[in-house]
């Protein structure tokens, strides 16, 4: 009976927030307008009400969090109104971008020699595709590095936005790695220079050794960043799909990926889902498509948990409604009273 527990979505929630090791993530997946927000704002709900501090961070640059919780955030974290412990971050691309470019002024203002060179990468970089992912990447490892909250639920972007966004720690650490062993070379030549030149560059000179200190914490940063992905105690994965074939075969595409990228699945969630106990025609045909549907998930996702949340009546939105979808995924909630 205890492993049929463990083997549910509560079960392997709850066995992962009740574990030490620090702040737990919890990042919900799949395509576009299956459900991901809204598996994102009931998980918050769930995790808050048994005393977690709880923020859900948006990486979705079309953020639906205010929808769902009705309610505007930001890009800083602001309090669910009448809930407690539970915060929403809604990233804002250009403001993150804008945040950039003030730590790349301060380094233009310590090395003025570097200044037309930074100034020109922080032009190519603002013009290039994929500026929002690399802009929601620095607020993103500022959650992966913080204290602040007991649990961080990441909303991510479609799949194709996703996976990139989440090849970026492997990226970065590669090319964070190249360029302190580029500095470091620099930085020896420099000094050798120093002595033959005693004399020269003393205004002007860079502080090589600076820039490679901020670098290397860089690639700290990246490196935890990277740790944590993969540490299944710590994070997990969840896949939201409907019973359609198209949402089906790109999860499970999106699955073999975050494999690549040792990122766990643990849950595959089914939004959607029409009851048994439908009247009309129309109804009874949808459900018996969705029946073989059903079985193409198990046979794509066996080895995951896999949940069930039915189609509603209603727009999914408001606390009451996101609760009710709460307990559809987890039960009713046990309240941690320490």
């Amino acid at each position: 009976m205890l492993s049929k527990i463990k083997n549910t979505l509560k079960g392997i929630t709850k066995q992962k927030l009740e574990k030490e090791n620090g702040t737990k993530y919890i990042m919900f997946g799949g395509k576009g307008g299956v459900g991901k927000t809204t598996m994102s704002a009931a998980t918050g709900l769930y995790c808050a009400e048994q005393g977690l501090k709880t923020v859900i961070v948006s990486t979705d640059p079309a953020h639906s969090l205010r929808d769902s919780f009705e309610q505007e955030f930001g890009h800083e974290p602001t309090k669910v109104n009448g809930v407690d412990n539970l915060y929403v971050v809604e990233i804002d691309p250009q403001r993150a971008m804008e945040e950039y470019r003030e730590k790349l002024k301060g380094q233009i203002d310590e090395n003025p020699m570097l200044g037309d060179m930074l100034e020109e990468q922080l032009e190519m970089a603002s013009l290039s595709p994929g500026t929002d992912e690399s802009a929601a990447f620095d607020v993103f490892l500022k959650y992966m590095d913080t204290n602040e909250f007991d649990v961080v639920i990441f909303d991510t972007a479609p799949t194709g936005h996703t996976l990139r966004f989440l090849g970026l720690p492997e990226l970065m650490d590669k090319y964070m790695t190249k360029m302190i062993k580029f500095k470091k070379q620099m930085s020896g030549m420099m000094k050798m220079m120093k002595k033959l030149m005693p004399f020269g560059g003393k205004d002007d000179e860079i502080d090589y050794d600076k820039v490679l200190e901020e670098m290397e914490a860089m690639k700290e940063k990246i490196t935890k960043a990277r740790k944590i992905l993969g540490d299944p105690n710590r994070t997990s994965f969840r896949l939201v799909v409907i019973p359609e074939e198209m949402s089906i075969l790109e999860s499970e595409r999106a699955m073999k990926a975050l494999e690549k990228y040792n990122i766990p699945i643990d849950a595959v969630i089914v939004n959607q889902v029409i009851p048994e106990d439908v009247e009309c025609d129309f109804c009874r045909s949808r459900r018996n498509l969705q029946k073989s549907r059903l079985e193409l998930i198990k046979e794509k996702f066996g080895d995951k948990v896999i949940a069930q949340v039915t189609l509603l009546k209603t727009e999914a939105k408001g606390i009451d409604t996101l609760k009710k979808i709460s307990e559809m995924l987890y039960g009713k909630v046990e309240k941690n009273n320490n």
